[in-house]
């Protein structure tokens, strides 16, 4: 099988191509950085999305499946009207360059997947379970999700099974959100965040790889999956859990006011003074099995992998 993969060169889309290359199948990656180092079963592609769509479509003819991971990071900056403005165009523009290119294939790809968040629901205090079927938040970032996933929905008219992944946050030791935040208790400064209510919506990386190419390699599923642990935990719990992984203590609490002074009101809000219990409901109906269910096991795997 080969799989293209848009944004590959970033942390997902890295440890994407490394279990779909060890399970024999083939890569190219899409990106707009440097291709780096050759690797065996690797393609590297440089694009520019605002480029012609038959280039893209000659890199993408005769695949088998597309996963578009396109965007620029949401945690990377400050929540300027610029930098929200890149969010989106870093993220929207690159899909219709995609959908543009799967247009122009004779053989398109049978499978597209594409990324998305938990943020597309909207954050909240709210400690109802959210599944697949809730409709999407008015913030930012639901917003955000909502034009995204609207972008890539085309390939399904194209004839291609249509499959949206929206990922909590994805913990691994090299890579992601978990370095910054288990940064201040190893510093012998961290705690639960604001009123520690909210909920964390969580995977190991290991599980988002494999839920991924799961949904890639099974045919008979498509639309919204919630790419997160069964078991959402709150903040209070998560940064429990995650001091005693690095046995460290779990004492100082982040006041609301210095997060929203450091990083705007919208991204302390929306990011990480509230959250989202969602739970990976259609994934557990579909016969799907997380290797690391509960955030105990998960952490102290993730934060002791090589």
């Amino acid at each position: 099988m080969r799989v293209v993969i848009a944004g590959g060169s970033g942390f997902l889309g890295q440890a994407l191509t490394r279990q779909l290359v060890a399970g024999g199948h083939r890569v190219t990656v899409l990106t707009r950085g440097e291709s780096g180092t050759p690797q065996p079963g690797v393609d590297t592609v440089l694009w520019n999305p605002d480029g012609t769509a038959d280039v893209w479509a000659r890199a993408i003819e005769g695949a088998d499946a597309i996963v578009n991971l396109s965007g620029a990071g949401i945690a990377d900056r400050r929540w300027t009207a610029s930098r929200r403005a890149v969010l989106a165009t870093s993220r929207v523009r690159p899909t219709r360059s995609l959908i543009a290119a799967v247009e122009g294939c004779r053989e398109r790809p049978s499978v597209f997947v594409q990324g998305s968040g938990i943020g597309y629901y909207g954050a909240s205090l709210d400690d109802r379970e959210i599944d697949e079927s809730r409709p999407p938040g008015n913030d930012f970032l639901g917003r955000l999700c909502v034009e995204w996933e609207a972008s890539a929905r085309p390939a399904a008219a194209l004839g291609c099974r249509f499959v949206t992944m929206r990922s909590g946050l994805v913990l691994a030791k090299h890579g992601g959100v978990l370095p910054a935040m288990a940064r201040p208790f190893k510093l012998f400064a961290g705690g639960p965040i604001g009123s520690g209510r909210q909920y964390v919506p969580w995977i190991h990386l290991h599980d988002w790889v494999a839920i991924v190419a799961w949904v890639i390699g099974n045919t008979a599923i498509a639309g919204a999956f919630n790419a997160a642990a069964p078991h959402p935990v709150t903040n209070e719990e998560f940064s429990r859990e995650l001091g005693r992984a690095l046995g460290r203590p779990n004492w100082l609490r982040v006041p609301p006011l210095a997060l929203r002074t450091l990083l705007g009101s919208k991204m302390a809000d929306v990011l990480l003074l509230n959250g989202q219990r969602a739970v990976p409901a259609r994934a557990l109906a579909e016969g799907f099995r997380f290797q690391f269910a509960n955030v105990d096991a998960a952490l102290s795997n993730a934060l002791n992998e090589g």
